[in-house]
């Protein structure tokens, strides 16, 4: 995870965009037709290189402390593509899972860090069938940009001032990412949909009732 610095933090915070993630500070435009590109993580030699065949959807920045964020930036910025549009071409060796007994199976280069890529094994969960990506690890123009802000209260755990969250929320508005304290209505909406259909699924035990 990246460095915070949070003496840089101390009162009003001086530069939000800086600190929010250096990629917000550059956007780039969503490109019709775009099918993907290449990830490479941050060695200078011999990266790890991971191609996707697929345009990235749900975009967003994420304030947990279990997502990979660039040094000194308090969000992450994450997306998903479907699991079969990924796949690693170079140096997979080096790559190795963060936390075993995490839902989602982060896979980071043992070398500098980066996470490339974040799997769900479970298929009982809401977003199997998806990986997770970091669209900034790509050179490649076209990727649909952050749309909203996720879990933004917990950069509180990363050492943001808690007395200028509300400051934090009125920046991110302002530049288009309404932030949420969980994810975005339409995909906590998609988790309780799925949650709904696995109950209705699941075959009704029957109840038997011993005579009297």
């Amino acid at each position: 995870m990246g460095r915070l610095d949070t003496e840089a933090m101390t009162g009003l915070v001086p530069d939000f965009l800086a600190v929010i993630h250096p990629a917000i500070s550059h956007p780039s435009a969503q490109v019709e037709g775009f099918i993907g590109g290449l990830l490479k993580c941050q060695c200078d030699k011999s990266p790890v290189v991971v191609s996707v065949g697929s345009q990235a959807s749900h975009n967003h920045l994420c304030g947990c402390s279990l997502c990979w964020k660039p040094d000194g930036a308090l969000f992450s910025q994450v997306a998903v593509v479907p699991r079969d549009a990924v796949h690693v071409t170079e140096n997979g060796d080096k790559l190795g899972l963060v936390d075993p007994s995490a839902v989602i199976q982060r896979y980071a280069c043992r070398d500098c860090g980066v996470h490339l890529v974040g799997r769900i094994e479970a298929s009982s969960h809401p977003f199997y069938g998806l990986d997770f990506i970091h669209t900034e690890l790509s050179t490649d123009v076209g990727w649909e940009p952050p749309k909203f802000a996720a879990f933004v209260s917990s950069i509180i755990e990363a050492g943001f001032p808690a007395a200028e969250m509300p400051n934090m929320r009125r920046h991110l508005r302002s530049l288009g990412l309404e932030p949420y304290d969980c994810l975005s209505p339409e995909l906590m909406d998609a988790i309780s949909s799925h949650i709904v259909l696995q109950k209705q699924s699941r075959p009704r035990q029957r109840v038997e009732v011993a005579a009297e």
